[in-house]
């Protein structure tokens, strides 16, 4: 396997656990967050985690494989140049208990046995122009293809989907309880390969091929 195609499988776990636990000061608490254009990571955080100097992201999935993140906070404001990534937190996640915000920037992950740079696990979202046109396109045409797509790849039954998040490696689901994330391989490139990718997960090309 290439370096590159090992790196993809740690930015494509991060991607697929967007909550876990964050360690700080001896204090363990649950965490969600979201992934910024940039590639840093976005959460409602308390208080005491702004003030401390070593913290790391727990981030578990149901297998036992585990990525831990060590993280430095940056406290950012609900508004101006901040808003739209506390948005896009309520979009995946609802209403935060927390009314601090912090953008954390990834120093480095230990994952599968190897040890990441930060700034290569952070790998900006190259979809980033097209991907609210995209979601917005999947949510208004593809709802039932979103569906399926749910079902034949995450087995799970998402009764009212909506697509809130896709970038290179795949694509953020909002169920009624959780975020689904549906995993691309090979990654997507531009919209239309966004659209190509979600019709394949969906089993729409396995009917295209059925009725050739």
């Amino acid at each position: 396997m290439s370096e590159e195609a090992i790196l993809n499988e740690a930015r494509a776990f991060l991607r697929a656990n967007l909550s876990g636990l964050i360690g700080f000061d001896g204090e363990f608490v649950p965490i969600k967050f979201v992934i910024a254009p940039d590639g840093a990571l976005v959460a409602p955080v308390m208080v005491a985690m702004l003030r401390s100097f070593d913290i790391v992201l727990f981030l578990p999935d149901e297998s036992e494989t585990s990525m831990q993140v060590q993280v430095t906070l940056e406290e950012i404001k609900d508004s101006g140049e901040f808003a739209a990534l506390c948005d896009r937190w309520r979009i995946y996640h609802g209403e935060p208990e927390d009314v601090r915000w912090a953008r954390f920037t990834i120093d480095a992950a230990k994952f599968d046995g190897r040890m990441y740079d930060g700034l290569a696990l952070s790998e900006a979202n190259r979809l980033a122009a097209t991907e609210a046109r995209i979601c917005k396109r999947v949510n208004s045409e593809m709802r039932d293809a979103l569906k399926d797509a749910c079902r034949r790849n995450a087995e799970l039954e998402v009764e009212d989907p909506r697509l809130v998040g896709v970038d290179p490696l795949g694509f953020d689901v909002r169920g009624r309880f959780e975020i689904v994330r549906l995993d691309c391989d090979p990654p997507i490139t531009d919209e239309e390969d966004a659209i190509a990718a979600l019709e394949e997960l969906a089993g729409l090309a396995d009917d295209s091929d059925k009725k050739g």
